[in-house]
């Protein structure tokens, strides 16, 4: 239970920017002290990560001082932390986006979809940064046809620009939720449901065929009627028809999901991650 507090503690600090310290460091080098010394600054008692600055955040040229290029990667890394984007959909690029998994010789239709989702995530990328209010997407289609890596880029191009994004895998919401009244957890019900209702921007991927309880319900109702109200873009995933969504959540949460969404279907005639397998798998092979 203690990986869980630490789990829910950092959904909880999200908004106030703290993040848990990382792992300790080997003692610094004999060479790299009496560097710092030569140059007049504090003897650091633990290796630098950065051999520019020492881990001082700036650099000196002449007289005039200016900000580390670590200080720069840090800051990007330290919003995917808040983002929690993890590191495999940290790669999800727009231009990474393979249309050629979505051609078919018998549905044109196929790859029609992609190119028109492809197209209003990036408009909403476009939106999101002149403003910080409008619709969301909700990306629907069978498992494996691109959903979540579309939802990912979105995210990803949204977080390098500086802008709040959270990126939550609904049931592992929904299992923070529960874990919640468990005494032994600093972080209340509310914390997590305000964290996931006031961020400004806000992905919900795999909104999938759960075991969706009443309580369940109403707290993912919460989320998206708090969300539509205030007009806070929201990117949600299933592989689910509207018609199946409305059965396991609900009519009132499906209405609020197509007005504060553009629909968009993907499709594909093999599961794209699959095909990724087995493309791998040929390059590994050895040729004849």
């Amino acid at each position: 239970m203690g990986n869980r507090a630490i789990g829910l503690k950092s959904l909880k600090e999200i908004l106030a920017n703290n993040l848990p310290s990382g792992p300790a460091e080997a003692p610094v080098p004999r060479k790299e002290r009496e560097k710092a010394a030569e140059a007049g600054s504090p003897v650091p008692e633990q290796a630098p990560e950065c051999p520019i600055c020492l881990d001082r955040g700036i650099v000196f040229d002449g007289e005039t001082a200016h900000p580390c290029s670590c200080m720069l990667r840090k800051s990007l890394a330290n919003r995917f932390r808040h983002a929690r984007i993890s590191r495999n959909l940290r790669m999800c690029r727009f231009e990474n986006f393979n249309l050629n998994y979505y051609r078919s010789s018998g549905d044109q239709g196929y790859l029609e979809n992609a190119r028109k989702a492809l197209a209003a995530a990036q408009e909403l990328v476009e939106r999101s940064l002149c403003s910080p209010y409008g619709l969301g997407l909700l990306l629907t289609g069978s498992v494996g046809s691109g959903k979540t890596f579309l939802a990912a880029a979105i995210a990803n191009a949204l977080t390098e620009q500086g802008q709040q994004v959270l990126f939550l895998v609904v049931p592992d919401l929904l299992d923070e939720l529960r874990a919640t009244y468990d005494k032994r957890t600093e972080t209340t019900e509310f914390d997590l449901l305000d964290t996931a209702r006031e961020i400004p921007f806000l992905i919900l991927d795999d909104l999938g065929a759960h075991n969706y309880t009443d309580w369940t319900r109403n707290r993912i109702y919460s989320i998206l009627n708090f969300r539509m109200n205030e007009q806070l873009p929201t990117v949600m995933t299933t592989n689910l028809s509207l018609q199946e969504l409305e059965d396991y959540l609900g009519e009132r949460t499906t209405s609020r999901l197509v007005q504060m969404s553009r629909v968009f279907r993907l499709t594909s005639e093999q599961d794209i991650r699959l095909r990724q397998y087995q493309e791998r798998e040929d390059r590994r092979s050895p040729r004849k």
